[in-house]
């Protein structure tokens, strides 16, 4: 059975002329459409859930528009697009499925910015730890975004119901993520690394973790590390399938949220090929 995409088109709605442009994800959207998906439409998280992540003035300063970077500008209306995409999180969370909104969320920390950033990496609210947050069950977290999470890390360092595992390359934004921490491993990886080398690196992360402690497994899923997009890793369709063999090997309920990946048809084919793997057994 296919998974169901969490999707709506209100997310297409801001940041028209950023790189984490609507298109990445109206492209995505028409690719799984086509390969014939089911899809779902989210509602906003709630202010609870947002506050069980982020900090009460930050929440706020979000709300009015009092949030400006130099790559996370203060859209009009950016509240309640970061609240839908949250709840897109939520939703996928709760369904088992992938959530392809917009913003992403991996670089929010409790205050914005985290781990020493400047910015805000393109992410208002941290979608996964929401999710992970709302759903109240153990959790082990899997970044494969090309670049490290740094707010998630900040939000569950040291928490003992989360485990936070990242694989990114190095060097890239935001500099972190070059050792790991209480109830978080890191695993930098060289650009253009391919699919050999990623693949034996996913298999070491996996291999050293006690699964037994966690109920779902949660997905940061950034697609920026196919070959030559924004962090790439050398990454192939092909890839993406043995990533989906390897998280469907750990056999727990899983779910997807979308952090980076800057070409749209090459992310909704990367989406179909993860959700592949996912059917079958390792």
């Amino acid at each position: 059975m296919k998974a169901k995409i969490v999707f709506s088109q209100k997310c297409l709605g801001y940041g028209q002329w950023h790189i984490e442009g609507p298109e990445r994800v109206r492209k995505a959207y028409e690719v799984l459409k086509e390969k014939g998906y089911e899809f779902l439409e989210p509602e906003p998280a709630s202010e609870d859930d947002l506050l069980k992540v982020h900090d009460v003035d930050y929440v706020w300063n979000v709300k009015k528009s009092m949030v400006e970077d130099s790559d996370t500008p203060a859209y009009d209306n950016i509240y309640e697009f970061a609240r839908l995409s949250a709840g897109g999180a939520i939703l996928a969370a709760k369904v088992g499925g992938f959530s392809i909104m917009r913003p992403p969320g991996h670089h929010a920390g409790r205050s914005g910015a985290a781990l020493g950033a400047y910015t805000r990496g393109f992410c208002y609210f941290n979608n996964v730890a929401v999710a992970v947050r709302h759903l109240g069950r153990s959790a082990l977290i899997l970044d494969i975004d090309g670049h490290h999470g740094n707010g998630t890390q900040e939000i569950f360092l040291g928490d003992e119901k989360v485990m936070y595992v990242s694989l990114h390359r190095h060097p890239n934004y935001p500099g972190t993520g070059l050792v790991s921490g209480p109830s978080c491993l890191n695993f930098p990886l060289p650009p253009d690394c391919g699919n050999e080398v990623y693949l034996k690196m996913l298999d070491k992360a996996l291999s050293g973790i006690d699964l037994g402690r966690f109920e779902v497994v949660a997905v940061s899923a950034g697609f920026d590390t196919h070959v030559g997009d924004l962090a790439s890793l050398g990454l192939t369709e092909d890839g993406y399938f043995e990533i989906g063999r390897r998280i469907r090997s750990l056999r727990k309920p899983t779910f997807f949220v979308l952090e980076g990946g800057y070409s749209g048809e090459n992310v909704g084919r990367d989406i179909d090929q993860i959700l592949r793997g996912m059917e079958k057994t390792a």
